[in-house]
């Protein structure tokens, strides 16, 4: 492959996203939302195993978390046959597809990015009907789904120059990458496009074959964008949909001796279960499997006394309750120094006072958590904190009506100590805590007292505490002067250190080399 293939492609160019604030636009999305009612709603849809539709072994509903009365369509529960089927038509699939022309790949995800252009309002509303995403969050969600296949088109041409070697005199010599074989992608349900995507595409730009598992709260936003890579073009067999419960889908997928890798998003007990029980070699496996983890965060933001502090509570609200807390990125530590830290509070109270608690399909800013179990186990942190810290704000269920679902009110703590389990342990929910540091040295400090390491966001005028914190804190992606949410495929890689994964930085310039293995090959003359 050479450089010309890549030479031959626009400069990169992030999707935008829509501009809601324009009735024209709220009002195509709105046309969307009465679409996918018409179109889905009611349905059930198939397993994808060697290129077929297939029905499983009883099928289980998907609910909207806005209001759980509603079941919004059904999936099939795979079954262990199927799964066993499942794997060996990646199998057979993956002899084909590792051979394909990296042109013929990289062809395939610019058409399905044009694809996916013409139906991101769609692709919005079925999201926000699964996940509770307002309308602002499912599109940055789809935008960066476009990213991806855009990125990823670009990637697989790159990686498959190879790279240059120091000469021999009498050898010629290269090295090249080659794909592994089956990849198992598992997902959750807070990013049900783009996470899956973004895993999937590491592994089909590499030559791989995949397995595809949504979240069981997600599937639809998975299948739609299945089917999308194979409009484009993708071979059917290419990619094996399943969706069922664990006890299929779990440690037996994850056991396989046929698949070859798995990448995982979710949590840190199931992201450490799946590395553990990869490490053991299965009866007629016949090499090490290969695992990457993105197990979620504990994401502090650092601001200084230099700061500006009107920003710095912008972008913190923005990104502790932006998708009502449920990203592994989003703030969920404050670290103020002393000297500013009660009028940072008061304004970041004053924002998240604002927010207002309502159905995802109308837009509004805070929807509900994806469930009532998630709910519970937010209620318990928060209950506890009432008695260990000062609750400012929220720690209630707000009025919804009639509605049914897993709402729980913008909460904020104060004065939290750092050995409190609100400061040490990830809720994943609309609760944030305020902790005050002597001086910015100690709030580096203290924003390195995680056993996780994702995110964090760092705010200062002065160019030697940034430079210290560029060097010391201790994160996969740290953003200075900016929230810590909103990572761009192409721009800012992301994953993170220590119990947050394994750093594998999806959307990145070394992602593939996750999917690949290396072949030296010396040749005398």
């Amino acid at each position: 492959m050479t450089t010309t293939h890549l030479e031959g492609l626009l400069p990169f160019e992030h999707e935008p996203y829509h501009t809601f604030q324009d009735e024209a636009v709220a009002a195509r999305q709105r046309d969307a939302f009465r679409a996918v009612r018409d179109a889905y709603v009611g349905r059930t849809f198939p397993l994808i195993i060697a290129g077929k539709d297939a029905q499983g072994g009883g099928t289980f509903a998907v609910r909207n978390p806005a209001d759980t009365r509603e079941t919004l369509w059904h999936f099939q529960n795979a079954t262990p046959a199927q799964l066993n089927e499942a794997v060996a038509a990646a199998q057979a699939a993956f002899l084909e597809w590792r051979r394909t022309d990296p042109l013929q790949r990289a062809s395939i995800f610019k058409r399905a990015a044009e694809l996916l252009r013409a139906r991101r309002m769609e692709f919005n509303a079925v999201m926000t009907l699964e996940n509770g995403k307002n309308w602002a969050e499912a599109d940055g969600e789809v935008a960066e789904s476009v990213d991806h296949f855009e990125v990823f088109a670009r990637e697989t041409l790159r990686w498959a120059q190879g790279k240059a070697v120091y000469p021999m005199p009498d050898e010629h010599v290269t090295t090249v990458y080659e794909p592994l074989g089956v990849v198992a992608c598992i997902s959750p349900w807070n990013f049900p496009s783009a996470i899956p995507l973004g895993m999937a595409l590491g592994a089909l730009a590499a030559g791989n074959t995949v397995l595809w598992k949504p979240a069981g709260e997600t599937p639809l936003s998975s299948y739609l964008m299945v089917e999308l890579l194979f409009e484009a073009g993708l071979p059917r067999n290419a990619v094996q949909f399943l969706t069922g419960t664990d006890d299929v889908l779990g440690d037996p997928l994850v056991d396989h001796p046929g698949v070859r890798m798995i990448a995982f998003t979710g949590s840190k007990e199931i992201g450490c279960r799946i590395y553990e029980r990869a490490a053991r070699v299965q009866p007629g496996q016949r090499w090490l499997k290969r695992v990457i983890a993105e197990m979620g965060g504990k994401d502090p933001t650092v601001v200084c006394a230099d700061a500006d502090i009107e920003a710095a509570a912008t972008g913190i609200v923005q990104a502790a309750f932006g998708y009502s807390g449920q990203k592994c990125s989003a703030c969920s530590r404050v670290i103020a120094e002393d000297s500013v830290y009660d009028d940072l509070l008061a304004r970041v109270t004053e924002k998240t006072r604002a927010l207002k608690v309502g159905l995802p399909e109308e837009n509004a800013a805070i929807g509900p958590v994806i469930h009532q179990g998630s709910a519970d186990r937010i209620a318990q942190f928060v209950e506890a904190g009432r008695t260990s810290a000062r609750l400012v704000l929220g720690g209630d269920t707000p009025d919804t009506g009639e509605r049914v679902g897993g709402y729980v009110s913008p909460t904020l703590f104060a004065d939290v100590d750092p050995a409190d389990p609100l400061f040490q342990q990830e809720i994943f929910g609309p609760v944030l805590t305020f902790t005050r540091a002597r001086d910015w040295e100690h709030a580096i400090e203290l924003a390195n007292d995680s056993e996780y390491g994702l995110t964090a966001a760092f705010y200062s005028r002065d160019p030697h505490k940034i430079a210290v914190a560029r060097r010391d804190m201790h994160v996969g992606n740290l953003y200075i002067n900016r929230k810590c949410t909103g990572a761009l495929s192409g721009t800012h890689a992301f994953g993170g250190y220590g119990m947050s994964g394994t750093n594998a930085k999806v959307g990145g310039p070394d992602y593939l080399f996750w999917f690949l293995q290396t072949k030296t090959v010396a040749q005398r003359y």
